[in-house]
């Protein structure tokens, strides 16, 4: 009788937030304790970072995954018009409203609501903000009448809050009522483990929609990739690979000559002098399993092969270097 291998089946978390460091490791915890309540959480984190992502993940493994997820950028829409995206508006309620018209929280009524850019909305729409947080009701533009929406509230900046509130441009009671719970995505550079990964995911996601074969980048272009800082963050580096895969002949790996100017001057300095043999080393080995897994895919069975090494001898080295 043949003997059958248990295959534990992939972390959606993990497909949907690619990455291996530890940070990345706690907002998925984080997301997974946060789900199932249903009080508000403010996420943190510089643009690009995947907040909104975050915000689904929320309603996705939460008790209100059945109703509608809907998400609106406060700093996109100017601020006449604002609250009555949120809101709704009457019919006559000011110049082109012919008809009376529904807002996004109504719209999102028995789901989740995730209000990215919160830190931008004007003081008088801060205040209606916390009128509805607190009782649940709220006024479309130019009606008397109260409404009422049951959502889950989420919101997103990239700025610091309390810094805001010190400067009297953000309210603090306000504040207190979206930050019951809070979570901090670190931007990219602070965590560079990811970068590796996050490349392969793109590359891996944009070769398929172009309808393409699957490439790499080349070790040249992955020291480039490593020396640079990120301030786009996730969303900088999926418009890199979509560049890359565009300016590079099909079969051939990615080159540094396809990569943006930005990212080919980061390191116009070099690196930095190791100050021991031992640390010059471990550089060295880093570099190499980068631009060896690159090469080969990260694929870690051929890339083993390739190098002459076992599996659990590439493992070893993987983790020594948390990699």
């Amino acid at each position: 009788m043949e003997a059958t291998v248990a295959i534990n089946p992939p972390d959606p978390l993990e497909l949907r937030l690619v990455g291996r460091s530890e940070a990345l490791s706690r907002i998925r915890f984080l997301i997974r304790k946060f789900a199932e309540g249903d009080v508000p959480v403010l996420i943190l984190g510089e643009s690009g970072t995947g907040k909104e992502l975050i915000a689904r993940a929320l309603h996705d493994m939460g008790r209100r995954s059945s109703g509608r997820f809907v998400a609106v950028n406060g700093g996109a829409i100017p601020e006449t018009l604002l609250e009555s995206e949120l809101f709704g508006h009457g019919r006559g309620a000011f110049t082109g409203a012919w008809r009376e018209r529904a807002g996004l929280v109504e719209e999102a009524d028995g789901g989740t609501f995730f209000l990215d850019e919160v830190s931008d909305l004007a003081p008088s729409l801060q205040a209606k903000l916390l009128r509805f947080l607190q009782e649940k009701e709220f006024r479309r533009v130019g009606e008397n009448r109260l409404r009422r929406a049951d959502v889950r509230f989420l919101s997103a900046t990239n700025r610091d809050l309390t810094a805001e509130i010190r400067k009297g441009r953000f309210r603090e009671d306000l504040f207190y009522r979206l930050a019951v719970m809070t979570m901090e995505v670190s931007p990219l550079r602070e965590r560079k483990e990811d970068l590796p990964p996050l490349l392969d995911h793109f590359l891996e996601v944009e070769s398929s929609e172009l309808g393409r074969e699957r490439t790499h980048f080349d070790p040249e272009a992955i020291d480039h990739l490593l020396a640079y800082d990120w301030p786009g963050n996730v969303r900088e580096v999926r418009n890199e690979v979509q560049r890359g895969l565009v300016l590079t002949p099909p079969g051939s790996p990615i080159g540094e000559d396809c990569l943006s100017d930005r990212i080919r001057q980061a390191r116009g300095d070099g690196p930095r002098p190791a100050s021991s043999y031992f640390e010059a080393r471990a550089d060295f080995e880093k570099r190499f399993l980068h631009q060896a897994l690159s090469r080969y895919g990260f694929n870690k069975t051929r890339t083993a092969e390739e190098l002459g090494l076992s599996r659990q001898g590439l493992f070893k080295l993987l983790r020594r270097h948390k990699m």
